[in-house]
């Protein structure tokens, strides 16, 4: 395992669409491997494969219940919102208010290639709808609400 440069927001690669996944293979596990020595040095709760400079669509998340990894995640369902405060390990020293979905059915791959759904809600689904917009090359910054004073505590992605 390595620790990956994360990419800051200046970066195009940042800005690019992920490619799908069509084989799980050792490249990927030691992707998954290095994502997530990368996202604890940091202190972050999630990480994109872009953000290490990959464009597949490969992200992890943990907000503390352990790590969970996605590979070609797709949200299938979106229920109720939430506005709560946003940072990103892409960019630093930033944050600001963002609306998601207070609940997330999501599907994706694990490790192994086996298919599996899940619900997340509050924190988790924040995280995963984050990640999934790196992505699609979007960034928090691009749909945070106006700026206010956000000087509240910030999770970092």
């Amino acid at each position: 395992m390595a620790i990956r440069v994360i990419r800051t927001d200046e970066d195009p690669i940042l800005r690019k669409q992920s490619r799908v996944v069509k084989d799980i293979n050792q490249r990927i596990v030691i992707l998954l491997d290095d994502m997530i020595e990368t996202m604890s040095d940091a202190d972050g709760v999630g990480l994109a494969a872009p953000q290490v400079g990959v464009l597949k669509r490969v992200i992890i998340t943990d907000v503390g219940e352990g790590v969970i990894e996605y590979i070609n995640p797709e949200i299938l369902e979106t229920e109720g919102e939430n506005c709560g405060i946003e940072g990103c390990l892409s960019v630093p020293e930033k944050s600001g208010k963002v609306i998601r979905p207070e609940k997330i059915k999501i599907k994706a791959l694990n490790r192994e290639g086996v298919e599996f759904e899940m619900t997340a809600e509050g924190l988790l689904a924040r995280a995963i709808c984050h990640e999934i917009d790196h992505l699609n090359g979007i960034l928090f910054t691009d749909i945070m609400l106006p700026e206010e004073d956000d000087s509240e505590d910030v999770n970092e992605y």
